[in-house]
């Protein structure tokens, strides 16, 4: 008796640590032809797919993991828990977003963690938003920037729908007058002319913070450039994020036939208070070197012309 009580008090223990679909969850399903969507499942409501109708009272109940058959044609869904990558991919937008490949690494290049102060500027339909509001916590904060208002609307719809709203502050206001934070300890600039707004940047970071600038072109990386070694920021770097699927199976191991190449190009900085004076005639220094190299080069060039 002792031994059956022992094996029901498991039996109950499991049942409260399994994840059971309730009725307003959010539920990936997952076809047997390798087709998903996201679905949000409610008491008595139904989902017309390509394989079928989807009762949603026969998914409310059932474990993450577990398959639903559809009845009329006997297709079937896994049912999963939606992931960051799910949303974004699913989500309702109408501006372009930073890819998974790049937003993953500009989270780690600008430290975002639990606590962290960051601005998100260029919101869009609030993606990459999304993904810091998910690393902030309850301790943090992204300040979210959008002058478009049809985007604002957009971003606040999307990061509601995933429960992220509460850390995120999001203002209806161009950037152009100037932040409404400061001693922030990142800023992500994603604008189509960041570097008009190096010195906003400047200014609303703390002393040691990091700052993020989505540049699509190469041109657009050297103004950026340009414009942060105006200011004092070290330790700059440029990065282009390059990631190739292959096809899982072992048999016959090879890369995906296409891929998403080139999406943008990721410069970072870091700002410091003040240049050290040292470094700064140094710089000048080199600066001066390059332009007497550049005048010898010309003057060769034009002698080499004049003796053809």
């Amino acid at each position: 008796m002792s031994s059956w009580k022992t094996i029901q008090k498991v039996r109950n223990l499991k049942a409260e640590v399994k994840k059971l679909v309730k009725s307003g969850d959010r539920v990936l399903l997952y076809g047997e032809d390798g087709k998903k969507f996201i679905v949000k499942v409610e008491e008595g409501g139904k989902k017309g797919t390509h394989l079928g109708v989807i009762e949603f009272d026969s998914i409310i109940g059932k474990e993450f993991g577990d398959v639903v058959t559809i009845g009329k044609t006997q297709k079937s869904y896994y049912i999963l828990p939606p992931t960051y990558i799910d949303d974004i991919f699913s989500m309702k937008r109408k501006t372009q977003i930073i890819y998974p490949k790049d937003s993953s690494y500009i989270l780690l290049k600008l430290d975002i963690k639990p606590g962290v102060k960051v601005i998100d500027t260029g919101v869009g339909s609030g993606a990459m938003c999304a993904a810091m509001a998910r690393l902030v916590g309850p301790t943090g904060e992204v300040y979210a920037y959008e002058r478009r208002e049809d985007f604002y609307n957009l971003a606040i719809s999307n990061l509601t729908e995933w429960g992220l709203i509460d850390n995120v502050e999001i203002r209806l206001k161009d950037i152009s007058m100037g932040f409404d934070h400061s001693n922030v300890d990142a800023i992500l600039l994603d604008v189509p002319d960041p570097e008009n707004y190096i010195h906003v940047c400047w200014e609303a970071l703390a002393g040691g913070g990091r700052l993020g600038i989505i540049c699509p072109t190469t041109n657009q990386v050297s103004m950026v450039l340009e414009k942060l070694y105006e200011y004092p920021f070290i330790d700059v770097e440029v990065w282009e994020s390059l990631m190739r699927q292959y096809k899982p199976y072992p048999n016959r191991l090879r890369p995906v036939d296409r891929m998403v190449a080139h999406t943008t190009f990721l410069v970072f900085a870091k700002k410091v208070n003040k240049f050290i004076q040292q470094r700064v005639d140094v710089e000048n220094e080199v600066s001066e070197n390059q332009d007497h190299v550049e005048q010898i080069e010309q003057k060769e060039e034009i002698n080499n012309q004049n003796n053809c």
